[in-house]
């Protein structure tokens, strides 16, 4: 890319264009001056969504006119496990000196405004900031924080309204969270349509080793007409092929919030495509680089939730979707 901009400026310099051409032939030969990005991931390295998820924020910042090695330099940190090590991750990123820093999963935010007060951070994943007291409303932000939500709260009820009408015989429900607000902030809204479905809930924590997991969704699944919602949480990812092989097992019906689990097994998927929001992101962080205030910069809502259905899965369930959610889905695994 930068060798046939290259050219085409040298051929505008020929074409008499050299007013013109000079300045940027000569600003892109001395070397633009290098900008620092950081980046603070809650996953493993080798995580292939929250790959694909760095991905498409280079790539939004390559759009933006941004280069790695040429005119920027983003610094990851790889941060999974406890948040003692997201804090101790946080505080050596700001260390380096970025200009801004990309938040990936809403317990990163926090764990920056811990270590910062004044570098600027935009989230791609932010839950609830406002009530998570990362920022002071989402059309002003008013402080050194400011993204991307990639859900509200609301969006729980509908999966719960959702697994209902997949599966009308489900009369219980297992909830897959994470301890903290935003499992509790999803659990809340779950509990008031289950209440008005007459579904029976019962909470299974994600952030446990793999076989407590399996001991716990199995233990649930000894008694019939149950199904599951695996709510957002960065524990949910880490242990995605387990969650999907479990339900497999037991024959569970599961509504996932992440389009991933669909693609890889999963039977049905209702939320924002992340990886859109990370290239959303790269637009902020491109205005904060090129001088905006993040605390004037509004905190912005999905612009759009995607409903994915894997009927493989629906068949080896035996589940027939009804025409209503077929209708509305916006992509069918066949």
């Amino acid at each position: 890319m930068h060798f046939h901009q290259w050219k085409r400026r040298e051929v505008m310099t020929l074409l008499g264009g050299a007013a013109a051409a000079w300045p940027l032939a000569s600003r892109a030969q001395q070397g633009e001056r290098m900008r620092r990005i950081g980046v603070l991931m809650h996953s493993a390295a080798d995580e292939p969504e929250a790959q694909a998820r760095l991905a498409a924020f280079l790539q939004g910042l390559q759009e933006k006119g941004w280069a790695v090695g040429r005119n920027v330099q983003v610094d990851t940190r790889w941060s999974t496990g406890d948040l003692a090590r997201l804090n101790r991750d946080a505080t050596a990123l700001v260390a380096l000196g970025p200009e801004v820093i990309l938040a990936g999963v809403g317990a990163t935010t926090s764990a920056l405004q811990q270590a910062t007060r004044s570098v600027p951070i935009v989230f791609a994943q932010g839950i609830d900031p406002v009530g998570a007291g990362q920022v002071e409303s989402l059309a002003r932000p008013g402080g050194n924080s400011t993204g991307f939500i990639q859900f509200e709260y609301s969006l729980a009820g509908k999966w719960m309204e959702l697994l209902k009408e997949i599966a009308p015989a489900i009369t219980r429900v297992g909830v897959l969270r994470e301890p903290g607000a935003a499992g509790i902030g999803q659990w809340t809204m779950i509990q008031a349509v289950a209440q008005s479905l007459g579904a029976e809930l019962k909470p299974i924590n994600v952030a446990q080793p793999a076989d407590e997991i399996e001991r716990a969704v199995s233990a649930f699944a000894r008694t019939p007409n149950g199904g599951l919602i695996v709510v957002v949480s960065a524990a949910s990812l880490a242990h995605r092929e387990l969650l999907v092989t479990l339900a497999a097992r037991h024959r569970l019906p599961v509504i996932y919030a992440y389009r991933v689990f669909v693609s890889n097994g999963g039977l049905i998927t209702y939320g924002a495509d992340i990886s859109v929001q990370y290239r959303r992101a790269a637009g902020y962080v491109d205005r904060i680089l090129r001088g905006e205030s993040p605390a004037d910069l509004p905190v912005q809502t999905p612009t759009k939730y995607l409903l994915v259905v894997n009927l493989k899965s629906a068949k080896a369930l035996g589940l027939a979707l009804p025409d209503t959610v077929l209708a509305r889905a916006d992509e069918v695994i066949e």
